[in-house]
């Protein structure tokens, strides 16, 4: 599956409150389908498109215990897109800040050392 697909079915999965709330739901433990059924007041067939959504999207596993399917959440999925989100908005515009602020902040520690107590105290009372 390709980059740009990947990514589209993940945005697609978690465009829909129900299927959010499934994986939010999902993040604090595995649960049985029929549990995940039973906090919805939609009906059954309809949490099961969800699921299903879902699953074919990567963002939910499942699993066969005795008759029970108990699903899981899987972020992998989720990593292209916040990637991707993470270009968009240009994180790295943050970084490049933070890095000059530490810079500065450093420089300004250096020059009152090398200045001395007297000069830092005057400073201050000014």
């Amino acid at each position: 599956m390709g980059y740009a697909l990947a990514v589209d079915e993940v945005v697609t999965a978690i465009a829909d409150p129900v299927r959010r709330r499934i994986l939010t739901m999902l993040r604090a433990e595995p649960l049985p389908a029929g549990e995940i059924a039973e906090r919805f007041a939609i009906s059954r067939p309809a949490i099961s498109r969800h699921l299903r959504v879902l699953r074919e999207s990567g963002l939910v596993r499942d699993d066969l215990v005795g008759r029970k399917r108990i699903y899981r959440l899987d972020p992998d999925p989720i990593a292209p897109l916040v990637d991707w989100l993470t270009e968009l908005a240009g994180a790295d515009r943050w970084e490049h800040h933070l890095d000059a602020l530490e810079t500065e902040v450093y420089r300004t520690r250096r020059e009152r050392r090398a200045s001395g107590p007297a000069e830092h105290r005057r400073e201050h009372t000014a």
